[in-house]
This record gives structure tokens, sequence and C-alpha cells, in this order.
């Protein structure tokens, strides 16, 4: 297999972690969707990342599509998803939680970037929706005593929160107060902390850009 996209994208970041936990062997092509963008076009026409083609030539693509089929991959032992019922509403309501809080991220990162002067009442939304989602989330983080937000075993809520929250915290410091969400905090330490999220790890860099 093989997966398109750089690591400073927490969609990419996500994605790579998972397969590496997985055990899911794949090459790493580091396209950019700007500087690669005629390349990336020929394989997903909307020139965005990640972008996952499988053995026998299928594209996937959407972070989430993509991690569902990895699950079916896995096998029903080894999803990190229950395959039904509450648990997994509450584990996909997390993920887009997380999810969405990167896409804030990552737009009010570019607008600091692309515009001269950034929008002030922009900012100013942008910012909130990543505040109030992360007080939800801090509080969805404790009512689980568990290890993981799933139970005993990490899950793609895990992750992508993690993601999420590593890339909030580098691309807008000062926005992220652990003294705030200390739960959210001592989660994502404890991500980090694992082998899979230190080799799948990359500074930000402005050739980045969101996933939808």
């Amino acid at each position: 297999m093989i997966l398109i996209g750089q690591y400073d994208s927490p969609f990419v970041r996500r994605v790579a972690v998972a397969m590496t936990l997985y055990g899911l062997a794949f090459e790493h092509r580091t396209w950019s969707v700007w500087a690669d963008a005629d390349k990336l076009a020929e394989v997903n026409p909307l020139r965005r990342v990640p972008t996952l083609i499988l053995e026998d030539g299928e594209v996937l693509i959407e972070s989430g599509a993509i991690l569902d089929a990895l699950d079916e991959m896995a096998g029903p032992a080894n999803a990190m998803l229950p395959r039904s019922g509450p648990e997994r509403r509450r584990a996909l309501k997390i993920c887009a939680l997380a999810t969405g809080l990167a896409d804030k991220a990552v737009i009010l990162f570019y607008e600091g970037i692309l515009h001269e002067s950034p929008s002030q009442v922009w900012t100013l939304r942008c910012r909130a929706q990543i505040g109030d989602v992360l007080t939800v989330l801090e509080v969805e983080r404790a009512r689980t005593a568990s290890v993981w937000w799933l139970g005993q075993s990490i899950g793609h809520p895990d992750i992508a929160v993690a993601c999420a929250v590593r890339f909030a915290r580098e691309a807008h410091p000062g926005l992220f107060d652990p003294a705030r969400w200390p739960r959210l905090a001592a989660h994502a330490e404890a991500c980090e902390a694992l082998p899979a999220f230190q080799a799948i790890c990359q500074p930000i860099s402005v050739t980045m850009k969101e996933e939808a």
C-alpha cells in the first residue's frame, strides 16, 4: 500500500499511526498538495491528503473512510472501533470532534499565512470553536476511567485526539492550556510516548494543507 501526504497533517498522521499500530506495511510518499498538486491529481482529483493506494490499485480518500477500510482489513478482533451499538456511536463522535478540531486549527493556521490581514471575526470564531471542542473532549475523557478512551486498548478516538492536540499546540502556541484541559494534556502525552507516534512525526511545514 502507498500512503500519500506529509506527517505534519494531523489527518495523514492519524492514518499512518493506525497503520503502524496495525503492523500494516506501506510506502510513504511525502507529496505536498501544493508543490505536488499535479501528481496528486492523477490519483485523487480533490488534490487532498491522506490518499491511500491499495495493493490492487484502488484509491481511498478521506481519513475516516481510509481507517474504516483498514479496520476491515485488520478484522473484528483487531479493529480500533467497536462494530456497533452505543460505544461505536460514542467513538465516532469523539473522532468527529477531534477531526473537526484539527480542521479548524489548520484553517486558522492558513488564515495567518495566506492573508496579509487575517479576518479577526473568522479568527475569533475558529478559536472559539477549538476551545469549545477541547472543553467537550475534556469532559468526555473524564467519563472514561480506563487507560484508553474505549478501554484497555488504544483506538481511533485516542489517535485522532492526540494528533489534533499536537497540531493545535504546534500551530498555535498558547492556544492549548494544559491547566485548563489536564486530562487531554495527559492523554496526548501518553499517546506521544508510544513508539508509533514517535516514529510518525514531522514539524509543521507551510506546504501542509488540510483535508476536508
